[in-house]
C-alpha cells in the first residue's frame, strides 16, 4: 500500500532528498500557540478514534518511527500526540546503546522483537536507523559489533544496511504493517538554546549530559548521515517525513496530522456484526430491561 501523505514535509521517494531543502522552522504565517494547541486536541481525538477501530479490526499493525538529534523533542511529541490513545492499544520502545546480547545478533534483531502485533500501534523512539545514523557518524562503533566480515569500502557496508532496511520494511508492509517515519528536524541553534535551558533549570538537569555538547562537534556528519538514510529508505510503503522541530507546538500538530492521514489510508472501521449476532444482542437487551430495578 502507498502510505504517502501529500504534504510539504514528505521526503521524496526518488532518491533526491537533501537536508538543506527542508526547513527547521514553521511557515511565517503559522497560527499562535493557542490555535495550534486547539488544533492538536482535535487531531488527538481523531487518532484515539482511529486507534479504537484499528484495535477492533485486528488486521493492521502500525509502526511509528521517530528519529532526531538530541533535544529535538521526540519524547514530548510522542507523549503529547498519543495522549488520547488507550494504553492497551499502544506500545512505546526506546532504543539506546546496544547491549551485549544485542551485539550477538544482527542489527535488526533487537527492534524486531518489539514490533507491534495486529491491532496495535508500536512507537520506536530511535530504532534500527541508529545503525546508519550514529554508526555512520562514528564508524569506530563497528569495532564492537563482532562482524564476521567488513567490506573494504565503508560506504559499501552502509549501502548493504540500507538494502537490509528496505527489504525489512517491505516484508513488514506486505505482512500488514503500516510504517510511518518521522525525522524531527531541529536546527543547531535551537538545540543549543534547549541545552542551555536544561542546564539553567534544576528540574531538567537530569536530561543533560556532557556528551551532548561533544556530539555537536559532529553536527555536519550527522546531517550527512540523515541525508543518506532518508534518501535511501523513504519508500511509498514506508515514507519519511522531515518535520520542522524548532517550534514544538507546530511540530506536534504536523506529526499528529500526518498520523491521522496515514491511518485514514487504511480504511479502518468497526467490524460488522452478523445478523445472528444482532439477534442475540437484541435478546440480551430485552433480558436486561426485564430485570427488576
Amino acid at each position: 500500500m502507498d502510505l504517502r501523505v501529500k504534504n510539504r514535509y514528505l521526503v521524496p521517494t526518488d532518491g533526491s532528498f537533501r537536508v538543506r531543502d527542508f526547513p527547521t522552522k514553521p511557515p511565517k504565517k503559522t497560527p499562535d500557540e493557542d490555535v495550534l494547541r486547539a488544533a492538536l486536541a482535535r487531531e488527538i481525538e481523531r487518532i484515539a478514534h482511529l486507534q479504537r477501530q484499528l484495535y477492533a479490526t485486528d488486521t493492521w499493525a502500525v509502526l511509528l518511527v521517530f528519529q532526531a538529534m538530541d533535544a529535538a523533542g521526540k519524547d514530548g511529541t510522542i507523549r503529547a500526540v498519543m495522549s488520547g490513545v488507550d494504553p492497551s492499544g499502544c506500545q512505546v520502545y526506546s532504543f539506546k546503546q546496544p547491549s551485549l546480547e544485542d551485539l550477538d545478533h544482527d542489527f535488526l534483531w533487537r527492534t524486531s522483537r518489539s514490533l507491534p502485533e495486529r491491532g496495535r500501534i508500536g512507537i520506536f523512539n530511535r530504532s534500527y536507523y541508529e545503525e546508519v545514523l550514529v554508526v555512520r557518524t562514528h564508524p569506530e562503533y563497528l569495532n564492537g559489533q563482532k562482524l564476521p566480515q567488513r567490506p573494504k569500502k565503508l560506504e559499501t557496508l552502509f549501502e548493504q544496511r540500507y538494502e537490509s532496511i528496505r527489504d525489512h520494511e517491505k516484508h513488514l508492509a506486505r505482512s500488514g504493517m503500516a510504517i510511518v517515519k518521522f525525522w524531527l528536524n531541529v536546527s543547531r541553534a535551537e538545540q543549543k538554546k534547549r541545552f542551555l535551558a536544561r542546564i539553567d533549570d534544576p528540574d531538567a538537569n537530569w536530561k543533560f549530559s556532557g556528551a551532548d555538547v561533544a556530539e555537536r562537534k559532529h553536527w555536519d556528519k550527522y546531517m550527512e548521515s540523515y541525508e543518506h538514510a532518508l534518501r535511501e529508505t523513504s519508500t511509498p510503503h514506508a515514507p519519511w517525513y522531515a518535520i520542522p522541530a524548532d517550534d514544538k507546538h507546530f511540530m506536534r500538530l504536523e506529526v499528529a496530522r500526518t498520523i491521522v492521514a496515514s491511518l485514514e489510508k487504511l480504511s479502518l472501521s468497526f467490524p460488522d456484526v452478523p445478523t445472528a449476532a444482532r439477534r442475540r444482542l437484541g435478546a440480551a437487551r430485552t433480558a436486561l430491561l426485564r430485570e427488576p430495578r
